[in-house]
């Protein structure tokens, strides 16, 4: 059930961002395109939850973006989620409605010997609060996240995220 939140909650954070084009298109553009090209990039992304996260910490989830498809691993056993790639660019479209997000760029810097923007990130939306940083590829794509996210009960959620591009497969 946490992994189904983790999911859930990555979901709904990349939803959130990359719903707001209209809110902070100049300052959030690079913010949006990247979370919109993960979704149509093979991709394997790796999130830990909690509030003692930590740099190398397992993984408390992982999913695939392979072929159209995302993929999901639930006790240690991959399925492929109901919610196709393109069903999630949809609801964001949809969502662009609803809410607000404001970024700023804040520094260029290295992650894995390539050269990333790192952007500071505030978005919200009925159910969800968010604030964090993005790491973002010269080729568009993001590298890594860290975001603290409030679901409106009175703790809040620490996610870190590591995305990986290369030798990706759909599991199944």
């Amino acid at each position: 059930m946490f992994r189904n939140a983790c999911f859930i909650c990555e979901l709904l954070v990349a939803a959130s961002m990359a719903s707001h084009y209209a809110m902070a298109a100049d300052s959030c553009q690079p913010v949006f395109d990247a979370m919109s090209k993960v979704l149509l990039t093979h991709s394997h992304i790796f999130s830990t939850e909690g509030a003692g996260t930590r740099a190398g910490a397992k993984p408390q989830s992982e999913s695939i973006y392979f072929g159209g498809a995302i993929y999901v691993k639930l006790n240690d056993k991959w399925i492929r989620s109901k919610m196709t790639v393109q069903q999630m660019l949809e609801q964001e479209k949809e969502n662009q409605e609803h809410g607000k997000a404001t970024c700023r760029y804040l520094r260029e810097e290295v992650v894995g010997g390539e050269a990333v923007a790192v952007y500071s990130v505030h978005s919200e939306n009925e159910d969800v609060k968010s604030d964090g940083q993005l790491w973002i590829s010269k080729k568009g794509l993001p590298l890594r996240q860290e975001f603290d996210i409030d679901m409106g009960d009175p703790s809040k959620i620490h996610q870190s995220v590591r995305y990986e591009y290369s030798n990706v497969q759909a599991p199944m």
